[in-house]
């Protein structure tokens, strides 16, 4: 099998996160929630993961890095926290339903900045036009359809300048491009711990500037007497029992991370996009989605061909062992950005766990697939 879906969840994990999953099964219990040993153990797995993930994207303070269930769970927090119903919202042309779904369901305006596929100069320069006046700003980092670079510090900056807040989708980015919530400024910054992070699914995290509005409410573990929420982070965001596994798992994978860098994870999950867009480049009827600029482009590459049906060819290269996926991606607006509404894609998307080798035998696998006629 060759995995080539890590845009969605990242299968290949290093071996320390199953380990770390297993041992906190094993001898944690909840933190907070008692002062013996296994509720020690669980609150020390916490707040090292705290500190892990704070020392990796630049957070001053550990407590401001909440655990969340996902980067929706975390992009619902930091919507909520900031926009109300009639608010003007400016999101980029790529964002996902975690994003556009939130904002229809509060009854917000949002307003598009629309761009071609990897032009960040169009792309700051429709944010320029569009940010004035705005309640918020929401935008991704990373286009988990294209894998299109949006220009995020750019965007940060036109932001502070208006005085605007702005949210970070760094689902696609977190673990494989600089995040650095202090160089950033941004309200909050929303994230998965399943996919660049290699951590297990059902972990999210939010990196909170200040305060934000809670989702649930329920306990915490402390100030039991109150029927108000905490009002200090991050137990105000973290109502009932922590996924333990899940946060030791996580904290695994982030050390991972920082062991290896995200630079040097970034430059070889590009090179093995690269190299798939150039075995592609001119097979007959195949449009290949990719950057002119390969600085404009993360570990993802869309392709779809005139005669075969995304669908059809997705499930074709997993009856071959490629593992992709195919559709829309749960990101319409990111289609109708780059005029593939209509038809969606076929999404090939990198780990650090790839290799070359199984980069050329998928590019094969597709080639064979299409001259066949599947």
């Amino acid at each position: 099998m060759i995995y080539l879906d890590s845009a969605a969840t990242s299968l290949q994990k290093p071996r320390s996160v199953q380990l770390a999953v297993q041992n906190a099964m094993r001898t944690m219990a909840s933190p907070g929630r008692g002062g013996h040993r296994p509720a020690m153990r669980a609150a020390d797995c916490a707040y090292e993961c705290r500190e892990t993930l704070a020392e990796l994207f630049n957070v001053s303070e550990p407590g401001n890095v909440v655990f969340t269930l996902n980067a929706t769970h975390a992009l619902n927090i930091a919507i909520r926290s900031l926009v109300s119903r009639g608010d003007r919202v400016v999101i980029s042309g790529w964002e996902h339903n975690a994003v556009t779904r939130p904002l229809r369901l509060l009854g917000a305006e949002t307003d598009v900045a629309w761009a071609p596929v990897f032009d960040a100069a169009s792309t700051v320069e429709s944010f320029r036009a569009k940010i004035p006046g705005a309640k918020a700003v929401v935008c991704t980092h990373v286009s988990n359809v294209f894998g299109f670079i949006l220009p995020i510090y750019e965007i940060a900056e036109l932001c502070r300048q208006a005085g605007v807040p702005l949210i970070v989708d760094a689902s696609q980015s977190a673990g494989v491009l600089e995040v650095d919530a202090q160089r950033l400024g941004a309200e909050f910054i929303a994230m998965p711990g399943h996919k660049g992070l290699y951590g297990p699914q059902g972990t999210g995290v939010l990196i909170c500037r200040r305060g934000a509005e809670p989702l649930l409410a329920g306990g915490t573990g402390s100030d039991s007497r109150s029927q108000e929420m905490p009002d200090y982070l991050p137990d105000r965001l973290e109502a009932g029992t922590h996924n333990i596994p899940g946060i030791a798992g996580l904290m695994a994978g982030a050390r991972f991370v920082l062991s290896h860098g995200t630079e040097q994870i970034g430059a070889h999950e590009r090179e093995l996009t690269a190299l798939l867009a150039d075995a592609l480049h001119g097979v007959p009827g195949l449009e290949v989605f990719a950057a002119a600029d390969p600085t404009r482009q993360s570990g993802v590459l869309s392709v779809r061909h005139g005669s075969a049906g995304v669908e059809e060819l997705g499930e074709a290269l997993g009856r071959a062992g490629v593992c992709v996926r195919a559709g829309l991606h749960c990101a319409p607006t990111a289609h109708e950005s780059a005029g593939t509404l209509g038809t969606g894609t076929v999404r090939f998307s990198f780990s650090a766990f790839n290799t070359a080798t199984e980069t050329m035998r998928a590019a094969g696998t597709l080639k064979s697939l299409l001259n066949r006629e599947m």
